[in-house]
């Protein structure tokens, strides 16, 4: 019993720590400022249940994926680092706040930052995917793999009310608030991004000078 909860503490320290709730939040916020209260509950939700199926499906496959496919978890910290440099890019410049959106198209926009780039790769990037991959394989009884599946569930819900409130917390800033929030969160998000591509472009530039 002992080894199950010290691996459930685990578990959700890990995972906890890097889809950090309140750092997908401001992006969050800065993406849906423009949509209605059932429009940004509904892009919350489908993030959120787009981030669970994924974590799923690589915790219990990801290693043949990434083999059949020929990928390496470095490649996707690359493209990773990509994607969240150049929405950093638009947030510093206050641009993601100012996109408008017409009501026919409110559903389409809803679907795809719902999963690009909410789901992936902000709630579930490479870091998460791969600890996924580690701690199922880690995980070697029932027990343990349920243990692990609740504590992602857990922190995923977590996140999904921290997204629910961000309304709130969006009406509280009012405009220039967000606009300032925004820069700084696009500020460190950029920052990030080079780590991310750092990280994994490191380990590739070493194979082809070794190759």
């Amino acid at each position: 019993m002992n080894e199950l909860i010290g691996f459930g503490i685990l578990s959700f320290t890990t995972f906890f720590t890097l889809i950090n709730p309140l750092g997908v939040m401001p992006i969050f916020m800065t993406m849906t400022a423009e949509l209605d209260k059932q429009s940004r509950i509904a892009t919350a939700k489908k993030a959120i249940i787009a981030s669970f199926v994924t974590i799923l499906i690589f915790a219990f496959s990801g290693q043949i994926l990434f083999n059949f496919f020929g990928i390496s978890v470095n490649s996707f910290r690359v493209v990773g680092g990509i994607i969240f440099f150049l929405m950093g890019m638009d947030m510093l410049q206050a641009r993601l706040g100012k996109v408008k959106v017409q009501d026919s198209e409110i559903k389409t926009y809803v679907n795809d930052i719902s999963i690009t780039p909410l789901a992936i790769p902000m709630i579930c990037g490479p870091g998460a995917i791969t600890s996924a991959i580690v701690m199922m394989e880690d995980a070697q009884t029932v027990d343990k793999q349920a243990v692990l599946i609740g504590a992602i569930f857990l922190v995923l819900a977590i996140t999904l009310i921290i997204l629910l409130s961000a309304g709130k917390i969006i009406k509280l800033l009012g405009q220039t608030g967000n606009n300032v929030l925004m820069r700084l969160m696009g500020l460190i998000i950029m920052v990030i991004a080079i780590e991310f591509f750092l990280s994994g472009f490191k380990p590739i530039f070493k194979d082809i000078i070794n190759g």
